[in-house]
Formats: C-alpha cells, structure tokens, sequence
C-alpha cells in the first residue's frame, strides 16, 4: 500500500459523497506496485487491444523465450520465436524499441522520482507503441504516482457516468469537474471507481 493512501482515503471521504460510499465498501484492498519498469511497460504493450486472458496467454509464452525478461536479452530474442509466442510484427517492434530505449539509457529511470507526472510521460510517449494511456497506467500501477486522472481510460468514465450522473453520457469536461474534488489524491479515487465496475483489481 502507497504511504499516501489512508491520508488519501480520509480526504475523499470527506470531500466526495461518492467515495464516501465506495472507499468502506473496497477499503480492505489498495493499490499494488508490480514489477520493473521495462517488465511492466513490456507487459502493458503485449497486453494492447486484446482481452486480459489472451494477453496473459502470450505474455506466459514470451517470457519463456528468455531466462531473464531485461532489455539486453529481448534484444537477442529471434524474431520467429517471437512470432510463435503470439506477437504481432507491430508489437515485436514496440518491444525491440521500449528494449533500445532502457538498453541505451534514453529513459531516467533513475532521476524519475524527482520528475513531476509529466515530464515521465512525455519521456515515455517517445518510445514506440506507448501512448499516454499506457504512461499514465505506468504511473498510477509502477511508480504509484498519488495525482494521475487518466482521463483517456473507458473504464474510468463510465463509472463516472454511473456513480454520479445515473448512467447519463460523460464529457470530458464533466469528468475533469467530478476529478476536482479528488486532487490531490486522484490515482486514489480513480482506483475505487475501477473497483465500483469490477471489485477485482486489475494490475497493469
């Protein structure tokens, strides 16, 4: 659990009646950090437009090509092998670029603890194959960023629309208006409305 949460949870409950409902109906799980950068952004473009079983099924099978899952090593993987392992010729692509990208230090992870939110993703949308959504679902699951409104997420908007305006279409600007109340603790409201669609979490 982030060192933020249970001050975060405090906060919205007392300035959202939304979250004042939802935080003591999912309070006993929070968010979790998974794994290294490259293998979580790796697993983040595997898992592109296609279900969570499927990317799970090829991500299993890639990860077998290699007895460690690093940049250097997915450098080295054979392209067929690749292929086999269920991956399409754009994906392996974006895989041999996020590879280049950490193998030749063109990303800090060192330094990103002092870079603001988005600094980190203009820094990440460079690399082939990562777009914001992908950066913004980096920072809220790797680096537990406490601020991130991935306002591009369907998920996250639809649960806006049923938990505060009845199921009724959302704009963005309706959305930003709702995320108001949440600041500074955005990563942390935007987890509990995922939890309202699916109690289950779901980790990127």
């Amino acid at each position: 659990m982030p060192l933020y949460w249970t001050d975060a949870c405090e906060h919205l409950i007392t300035s959202d009646r939304v979250m004042k409902r939802l935080i003591p109906t999912f309070g006993q799980v929070s968010l979790q950090s998974r794994g290294d950068a490259f293998g979580t952004l790796a697993r983040s473009v595997v898992g592109q437009q296609i279900s969570v079983k499927s990317a799970q099924a090829v991500w299993d099978r890639f990860t077998q090509l290699s007895a460690q899952m690093n940049p250097a090593q997915v450098l080295q993987l054979n392209i067929d092998d690749m292929r086999a392992a269920g991956l399409s010729a754009r994906k392996i692509d974006y895989l041999v670029d996020l590879a280049l990208h950490f193998d030749r230090g063109m990303v800090h992870i060192d330094t990103w603890t002092g870079m603001d939110d988005e600094a980190i993703i203009d820094e990440l949308v460079a690399i082939r194959g990562i777009g914001r959504w992908t950066a913004e679902m980096f920072l809220i699951f790797h680096l537990m960023r406490p601020n991130v409104f991935p306002l591009d997420d369907k998920g996250l908007i639809k649960g806006i629309s049923q938990c505060y305006f009845s199921g009724e279409p959302v704009s963005r600007n309706m959305a930003r208006e709702v995320a108001n109340a949440w600041s500074p603790y955005r990563t942390v409201a935007t987890w509990y409305i995922w939890r309202s669609l699916d109690p289950v979490p779901v980790e990127y």
